[in-house]
């Protein structure tokens, strides 16, 4: 793009829900380096308040809108990146601005390939603006992202500040504080004492003399650095647990949230619904992960269980209520919970609707182990048509809800320790095997007759039970990215290869045929920081499980280089990971185990030594379980440990390819000379 151009965002994509803004410079030195920053404005070109300006001591939104991913180094600099849902942004909230700034006595100048570049949520590259002329400025606006009827556009701004951050943030509306003010908040809220007042003439003991001043500067009033304020620093739990006071292993610790009491189905979901709603009341970080991709606004929550509604002749109980007050306006959901491997009732859901439309409420929400699909409705409901108010079904999986949990008490931090242990106690809950909260963990009755008709071969294309199990292998490819986004602390998606704008459930019956062919199930996952995406293959016909990624070859060197640099990487992979050299052409380049190649790492080159190597492919097989359960011998269980696996022994030492970029025909979109808007 050029300065000044602006584009549509779904001109470049069709699923530009959530966005990865990028920026990246170089430095000559090997020393320069930037911050960058985030401000959300109003309608006004305001921020709202201090907590939309969002920089390193202030990362993360408690709506998820906004994430700074940090620094990721390149071949001759670094760059940050920035995860926005767009679907979680306010609606108040106008433009979303991407900026940068120097440290003190420091310019854009000193820096090259100064630029900004955008990809959607599977990280294909949408578009690149290069920033040329910010030599002598301490802050550059690089872009921003604002709201054009019910999408968003994005524009290249490239304006830069002398002022630094300082003079930009002053001139969206957020407020800036001297070092002197800032030190003292800093000294207070950490408990230390003021020091007393010296009387005048007086030196303090052990202290350093000042220089002396001229005369004019004696008179004069002394400034003070300005910056931003800061946020407090988050509270994050550590990962290992303390050593016990308990005397043996058989003292359990007390838990805010018993499970040992839990009996019956109907135990469960009324134990599970009070358990998540009052965890939700007092950590608005965690409730607006859950509710703000539903409508729900910021503001007071309160929630309440085992409700009575009227409804015709005996009224109804849902299993609880969320309110959300704003402004002096009430938003209100009704919420169905469901544990185990129990299944929501049309009938009931139907009847929450229809509740819910009478009383002006906004939503339903139903809460099971399952997970919905996109384009796919767990239960089928009528919507009055007629009504004025209308009523939104939203749907949210038990490992949805332990995901957003983790990755805020693990990873991004709460407001206080209150918060984190509360939450703590929340996750330790649902992960207790009592709880019934365990997300999905059947495959469905169709996974046997389909694993025998492959087996046989009398599986034909158009089989239901097919598609079920396409449908079913899609939900557990999205908890898998749940349970490893949760760990990791990162972005976990599955990658969907179909031609853009295909229907989903076209998508899937196309799966379905291909399962009925071929016997295999297939699906990618792109994790952030990952030199590619990692490939989960079930070959129903042998029985095994196929993990693996594809790496890139460098730009630069010999391939001897290239095989032997890989295998280092590799020490501590397990011996039994094959390797295969990626070449130009069909046919298939040399491989071997890693541990036939550790001491031949030239065996990975091509007899031609003209045959060009585009890259290598890790891969790990195991074998898959037999049931359609959750079971220690169950498929689930066993495409879960394979990721889990392949990711911890294999992927953490791969480091992500430095400098490696597209051509700018595949990643610059085409200037825009419009004008904005």
């Amino acid at each position: 793009m050029v300065k000044g151009a602006n584009v549509a965002l779904a001109d470049l994509s069709d699923d530009v829900g959530s966005v990865i803004v990028s920026l990246g410079w170089a430095s000559p030195t090997g020393e320069g380096d930037a911050d960058v920053s985030v401000l959300l404005l109003d309608s006004n070109g305001k921020v709202r308040s201090d907590s939309d300006f969002y920089f390193y001591n202030h990362p993360v939104a408690a709506d998820g809108s906004v994430q700074l991913l940090g620094k990721t180094p390149t071949a001759d600099g670094s760059e940050d990146r920035i995860s926005f849902d767009l679907t979680a942004v306010p609606g108040e909230v106008e433009r979303v601005v991407v900026a940068a700034s120097r440290y003190e006595g420091s310019s854009f100048g000193e820096l090259d390939d100064v630029r900004i570049t955008l990809a959607d949520a599977a990280g294909e590259g949408l578009l690149r603006f290069a920033v040329d002329d910010a030599d002598s400025v301490a802050a550059v606006i690089f872009g921003e992202l604002y709201r054009r009827g019910d999408g968003w556009k994005f524009r290249a701004v490239g304006q830069g500040y002398a002022s630094g951050l300082a003079g930009l943030a002053t001139d969206f509306g957020v407020d800036i504080e001297d070092d002197a003010a800032a030190q003292a908040d800093a000294e207070a809220e950490a408990g230390v004492e003021a020091q007393p007042a010296v009387p005048a003439g007086q030196a303090p003991m052990n202290a350093v003399p000042a220089p002396r001043r001229p005369d004019s500067q004696a008179e004069g009033v002394k400034k003070r650095a300005a910056r931003p304020r800061t946020a407090k620093k988050k509270v994050t739990l550590p990962a290992t647990v303390k050593n016990t006071l308990a005397e043996n292993d058989s003292w359990k610790t007390a838990r805010l949230f018993p499970v040992s009491a839990l009996k019956s189905d109907r135990d469960r979901e009324m134990r599970a619904t009070s358990v998540l709603l009052s965890v939700m009341a007092q950590v608005p970080e965690f409730s607006r992960r859950l509710t703000a991709a539903f409508g729900a606004p910021a503001g007071r929550m309160e929630t309440f269980t085992e409700v009575s509604l009227p409804h015709g002749d005996s009224p109804r109980r849902p299993d609880g209520v969320i309110r959300v007050e704003r402004a002096g306006k009430l938003w209100t959901a009704l919420v169905e919970t469901k544990t185990n491997g129990n299944a929501l009732k049309a009938e009931q859901v139907q009847a929450y609707m229809d509740i819910a439309a009478r009383r002006g409420y906004e939503a339903v929400i139903t809460l099971t182990n399952d997970v919905a699909l996109e384009g796919s409705p767990l239960v089928d409901v009528k919507i009055d048509r007629r009504r004025k108010h209308k009523v939104a079904l939203w749907h949210l999986s038990w490992a949805e809800v332990a995901h957003q949990a983790q990755m805020l008490i693990r990873h991004e931090g709460v407001g206080n320790a209150a918060h984190a242990w509360l939450l703590q106690e929340l996750l330790h809950y649902l992960q207790h095997e009592n709880s019934g909260c365990h997300g999905f963990q059947n495959m469905g009755p169709s996974w046997v007759p389909v694993r025998n008709g492959i087996d046989d071969e009398t599986l034909c294309q158009g089989d239901a039970r097919a598609l079920e199990v396409v449908e079913n292998w899609e939900r557990l490819i999205r908890q898998v990215c749940l349970r490893l986004g949760g760990e990791l602390g990162q972005k976990v998606l599955p990658v969907q290869r179909a031609k853009r704008g295909t229907d989903p459930k076209e998508r899937r019956d196309l799966l379905a045929d291909q399962l009925c062919l071929e016997g295999r199930l297939q699906a990618e996952l792109r994790i952030d920081g990952t030199p590619g995406v990692l490939i989960v293959g079930a070959d129903l016909r042998t029985g095994k499980l196929r993990t693996a990624i594809d790496v890139p070859a460098p730009e630069q060197g010999y391939p001897l280089s290239w095989a032997k640099r890989l295998v280092r990487r590799l020490a501590e992979a397990p011996a039994d990971l094959h390797v295969e050299t990626l070449v130009d052409g069909t046919g298939p380049g040399p491989r071997g185990t890693l541990e036939r190649l550790r001491p031949e790492p030239a065996d990975l080159l091509p007899k031609d030594s003209a045959t060009r190597i585009t890259g290598f492919r890790l891969s790990l097989f195991k074998g898959m379980g037999s049931g359609r359960g959750n079971a220690e011998t169950g498929f689930i269980r066993s495409v879960d440990d394979a990721v889990h696996r392949f990711y911890t022994t294999v992927v953490v030492h791969l480091d992500k390819p430095a400098g490696r970029r597209k051509p700018a025909a595949q990643h610059e979109a085409t200037p825009v000379t419009a004008p904005a808007g």
